[in-house]
């Protein structure tokens, strides 16, 4: 039996076959921790999230920033556009009801304190401790989940770009969104910039990586996507895992082993189906 941490998968169905080989998972003994954005660019996104329903009760997600995009477009608040067709297959398919539905019944972070750790797409914003990530991921899932046309329709902006307790919904369930699903560098007051997408060693001025802000809570282990630009590489950050290693963009899919942190890795590419 063995727990298995994987990064962003976005639709690339034959690296995740690959690398479920590689691993020998049995989903009858094994478990799976999947860091979000399941969907979009890759190969075949409705075959991975049919794959991963199908194996549905040894797999634990969080949502990433893709996934929350095709609820809102299947939602009908946004259109698709042209360069997401790769997600046309599931707006299409018969069985893409029971797959939405059950995406987004997802949370948004995980606790897991077997491991000392939790779970969340983009990261643990620095000044927030991991009592309050899972306290104020919960507002946003029960949104998602009850008042799903009032929230997709206030999802998508960057303002607020700064926490504040008296926030009130919908901007309230924007920040959250915000900081658990599109966070990378911060500044010293914790303040989201929302435009940045590249290297680590290259932050906006006054800004750095949400993982190195001094004030940040390193008692608890944080397992995170997003960035794949970090390639797996959080230098100076304590206590951190970046899952994401780019397979889309022709890097590799990556499996941490959370028992004995081991990593399992396997290039991208689609299947030989």
């Amino acid at each position: 039996m063995a727990t298995y941490a994987i990064g962003d998968i976005q639709g690339c169905l034959g690296a995740l076959e690959r690398l479920l080989d590689r691993i020998a998972f049995n989903p009858s003994q094994d478990r799976l921790l999947l860091a979000g954005d399941l969907v979009a660019r890759g190969e075949d996104s409705l075959g991975t999230l049919r794959l991963l329903y199908r194996h549905r009760h040894a797999i634990q997600l969080v949502l990433g920033n893709h996934d929350l995009h095709l609820l809102a477009i299947a939602a009908g608040t946004v259109a698709l556009r042209k360069k997401e067709q790769d997600l046309a297959p599931i707006l299409a398919a018969a069985d893409g009801p029971e797959l939405l539905a059950w995406l987004q019944a997802q949370p948004l972070a995980l606790d897991l304190p077997e491991f000392g750790a939790v779970m969340v797409h983009a990261g643990l914003p620095p000044l927030w401790s991991p009592a309050q990530l899972l306290a104020r991921a919960a507002e946003v899932e029960t949104a998602i989940r009850e008042q799903p046309a009032q929230y997709f329709a206030h999802m998508y902006g960057n303002e607020p770009l700064q926490w504040q307790e008296d926030l009130a919904p919908p901007l309230r369930w924007r920040v959250i969104t915000n900081y658990l699903t599109r966070m990378r560098f911060v500044d010293a007051d914790g303040a989201l910039d929302l435009s940045s997408k590249g290297e680590a060693d290259a932050p906006p001025p006054g800004y750095a990586p949400w993982y190195l802000h001094p004030a940040r809570d390193t008692g608890t282990r944080v397992l995170f996507g997003h960035w794949a630009a970090l390639a797996g590489n959080t230098d100076g950050g304590s206590n951190i895992t970046a899952l994401d290693t780019g397979c889309v963009w022709g890097g590799q899919l990556s499996a941490l082993r959370l028992e004995d942190n081991r990593f399992f890795r396997c290039d991208c590419g689609p299947s030989a189906a």
